[in-house]
């Protein structure tokens, strides 16, 4: 029986959502042990994407094959009571034997949180980027504009040696500005590795003055990382939804 799972969690600890063979500090590295301990057969967990190291989610996707049939709750309940408490299931369904959580997603949707101000609010310090400079959203906001719709983001991709293509669809990104703090939430397709965090960096030398608006066109022609702004940390991102047909 195929189970889609929703799953919370705060990435402070982990190395990120894979599954790694020299850490056991991964999301899909806890869930394949409990569901293969819980099912009595190897599991394997597909993630509808790989969250970095730091970086937390509210609703991340992912579906696991059991041998036996659960009850959705029941198998809720059971896994969050064998989870350490900064990872939850949030809401377990059955789904059609071919639904595959990466395969199937058709957007997702991130945010990132920048404080601008003075004094870090401490409980919050591992859920935003502590920047601690005032940044012109107005300048940043136009800057984004360039980047909608369908480019190609390998300027914005941490990955040096991708072979697989860079193109994605970038369908909106929108702001909220408080006193102390932008929240930048970001809306695709699909996202490249580290490419929400190059691209909030950039959009952060921009509100700096750093960079112009306008920079940003020359940088998704010219295909080089070295011409996009700084990778944002992974601490004031957040993987906020996934969606499907």
């Amino acid at each position: 029986m195929n189970y889609k799972l929703t799953i919370s969690y705060d990435g402070k600890s982990y190395d990120g959502w894979q599954k790694q063979g020299n850490t056991d500090r991964t999301i899909q590295g806890k869930l394949e042990t409990l569901l293969s301990r819980l099912d009595g057969s190897e599991v394997k967990v597909q993630g509808a994407g790989r969250t970095d190291a730091g970086v937390h989610a509210k609703a991340q996707v992912c579906n696991a094959v059991l041998s036996s049939k659960w009850n959705e709750e029941e198998l809720r309940d059971t896994i969050n009571s064998y989870l350490p408490m900064d990872i939850a299931v949030t809401d377990v369904k059955e789904a059609p034997d071919r639904f595959h959580a990466r395969l199937n997603a058709v957007g997702k949707t991130y945010k990132y949180r920048i404080f601008t101000g003075k004094v870090m609010n401490v409980f919050e310090r591992n859920y935003v980027f502590n920047y601690g400079k005032k940044l012109s959203c107005d300048k940043m906001k136009t800057a984004s504009s360039y980047l909608i719709g369908t480019h190609d983001f390998k300027a914005f991709c941490a990955n040096k040696h991708m072979k697989k293509p860079t193109v994605r669809t970038i369908e909106d990104i929108s702001f909220i500005q408080k006193e102390d703090e932008i929240e930048i939430t970001y809306y695709g397709n699909g996202f490249l590795y580290n490419m929400v965090r190059i691209i909030t960096g950039t959009l952060i030398e921009i509100g700096e003055g750093k960079k112009t608006p306008e920079s940003i066109k020359d940088i998704l022609e010219s295909k080089e990382r070295s011409n996009a702004g700084f990778t944002a940390p992974a601490n004031g991102l957040i993987l906020w939804s996934v969606d499907y047909e």
